[in-house]
């Protein structure tokens, strides 16, 4: 059902047991009917298959003949006949059983420690996880109608939608905190509602063009891209309100001549747009000139930053279309009125008294030029000298309501063994008061590329902050594991965990990798590394990947035995 959803790819089942017909067989009747292995094996083949026999033709009608062999009735597996010894047939029940079971678990689901089915559904490229997880929501709630009772099915184990609905509104909730700041600080210096009005305008429209041309080159609204809109959301009204301040300016100035001397509205606004317009063409350009770089970036870094750079480039330079068109336009509209010109004063109070201050300093700066380009260029060399021993890392840290952690234990434990283990995890997980549901995977799935041994699991732990922050959760956390033996555990979040996968091929934001050909001296040399970088500060999780020989039961023939009794080596095998 859920494959039949446009741009699902593929849906992984980890839990549960997997129906299987076995035929287990009795080696003793066997040798007393004289059935060799290969006998029952190529019996047990062919009942799998149906057969075709061409076709006839019978009173002008076509039949196709087929041979329907294939069954899912034991009884009828076990009455097929296997050779005939003695004059009588031999069938399967007379020399095995037959009965229907599990297969051999390669991996297991929990949910609060209870054991589970889990399903992983993987998206198509270039498929909206929104939509997808809308889509899908639909399609469970039409299934849970048809479920026996006593199945319950949950949806909020871990939805990508989730963090890319909250990282977007988020986002959004930024964009328009910004834009009402805009809007105050604009009032508060113009104390003029006609040019807060007009140098406002560009806004919407910058960011109503930034839309567009992403929906035009293929890309979505994501936190990228609305957060190279928040970035501009301040400097969109920076060409508009130059283009509105000088308009407003020659208009006085218009105003103020003798009645025969006076220019029309629309030539003074034409003329002191001319005039700036240069001047913010050039602004403008410097800042798209100083994003462009992020568009040359390739890998990961790039698919994550071009959308703010395209965001940021396409609103700002939409504004400076607006400026240069629409605001012209407006300012013709709305602030040509002769008694607004005449008796309206430039700017406030406060915007007179600021200019009054900035003189003042403009003038005694230009008095000392050397010492003030000297300690410009101090202050430079410091900032330079200050970026070289910051820390750097590819995304900042952040809280997205969910842990991952990795647990790995000594490969060659069995599947039970494993699940002990974990157990005793997530027993001390759920006593911290910010976990409610935890949910393992251990091992894999049939079919699952992702390929890890019974000996590794990845446990999902959504969390609620409550009375503590979350470095000291995050300590507790980490206390509490470090009393269980045998395992090593990573504490990760998922977004940054599959980073860190994609980046290092690890799940860690640092990986040092020892190559060579012996395994077991590598090993020995990464536990040194382990133990002398213990003590760094800043590290945390410090573990050796289990990279040791998994045990094996090695059965190698006596060739000159299978020579005595004639035993093919394939049925050795």
């Amino acid at each position: 059902r859920l494959l039949s959803i446009g741009g699902v790819s593929q849906v992984i089942v980890m839990g549960g047991d997997y129906k299987q017909y076995q035929i287990v067989a009795d080696p003793e009747k066997m040798e007393y009917y004289r059935v060799s292995l290969s006998e029952l094996f190529k019996v047990c083949e062919n009942l799998n298959s149906n057969a075709t026999g061409n076709f006839i033709n019978d009173f002008g009608s076509e039949y196709v003949i087929t041979g329907a062999i294939r069954t899912n009735n034991l009884d009828e597996i076990g009455n097929s006949v296997v050779k005939i010894h003695n004059g009588q047939p031999v069938s399967i029940n007379d020399v095995a059983e037959v009965k229907i079971g599990s297969a051999p678990r390669i991996g297991a689901g929990y949910l609060n420690s209870k054991p589970a089915v889990m399903m992983t559904v993987l998206k198509q490229p270039n498929t909206n996880t929104v939509l997808l997880t809308e889509k899908i929501d639909v399609a469970i709630e039409d299934l849970k109608k048809s479920l026996p009772a006593g199945i319950e099915i949950r949806t909020d184990v871990f939805r990508q939608s989730d963090f890319i609905l909250r990282s977007v509104n988020n986002v959004s909730r930024a964009l328009i905190e910004g834009g009402i700041f805009v809007v105050i600080i604009l009032f508060i210096f113009l104390l003029n509602i006609r040019t807060t009005i007009i140098s406002l305008m560009a806004i919407p429209l910058s960011l109503l063009v930034s839309v567009i041309t992403l929906n035009f080159l293929g890309l979505t609204l994501n936190t990228m891209s609305l957060g190279g809109m928040a970035i501009a959301i301040g400097v969109l009204v920076d060409d508009a309100i130059i283009v509105v301040d000088n308009a407003l300016k020659r208009l006085k100035l218009n105003a103020r001549k003798p009645v025969e001397e006076r220019l029309a509205s629309i030539t003074v606004i034409f003329n002191a747009s001319k005039e700036i317009m240069a001047s913010i063409f050039n602004a403008t350009l410097i800042i798209i000139v100083a994003f462009l770089p992020l568009f040359f970036l390739s890998g990961m870094e790039g698919r994550l930053l071009k959308p703010l750079g395209i965001s940021f480039i396409v609103s700002l330079f939409a504004s400076l279309i607006v400026a240069l068109t629409l605001t012209p336009v407006m300012c013709s509209y709305l602030l040509t009125s002769e008694k607004q010109l005449v008796h309206h004063e430039t700017g406030s109070r406060w915007v007179r008294w600021l200019n009054h201050q900035y003189g003042r300093a403009l003038t005694g700066i230009l008095n000392y030029k050397i010492i003030i380009i000297g300690g410009s260029v101090a202050l430079l060399v410091f900032a330079l000298a200050v970026m070289s021993n910051l820390g750097r890392t590819f995304l900042p840290e952040f809280n997205e309501g969910m842990l991952t952690l990795s647990t790995v234990s000594l490969p060659g434990i069995s599947l039970e063994e494993s699940n002990k283990m974990n157990l005793m995890i997530e027993k001390e997980m759920m006593a911290m008061p910010e976990i409610e549901t935890i949910t393992r995977r251990t091992g894999r799935a049939e079919l699952d590329e992702h390929a890890q041994g019974v000996f590794s699991s990845e446990v999902d732990v959504p969390f609620t902050l409550t009375d503590r922050s979350k470095d000291e959760f995050l300590a507790d956390l980490r206390a509490r594991m470090a009393t269980i033996r045998g395992i090593n555990i990573t504490v990760g979040q998922p977004l940054s965990h599959r980073i860190d996968h994609m980046l290092s091929g690890t799940r860690a934001n640092i990986a040092i990798k020892v190559f060579g050909t012996d395994l077991q001296k590598m090993f020995s040399i990464a536990s040194q590394i382990s133990t002398e970088i213990q003590e760094i500060d800043g590290l945390v999780d410090v573990n050796v990947e289990q990279q040791v020989e998994i045990p094996q039961l090695q059965i190698k023939p006596r060739r000159e035995m299978l020579k005595q009794y004639g035993i093919p080596v394939n049925e050795f095998a």
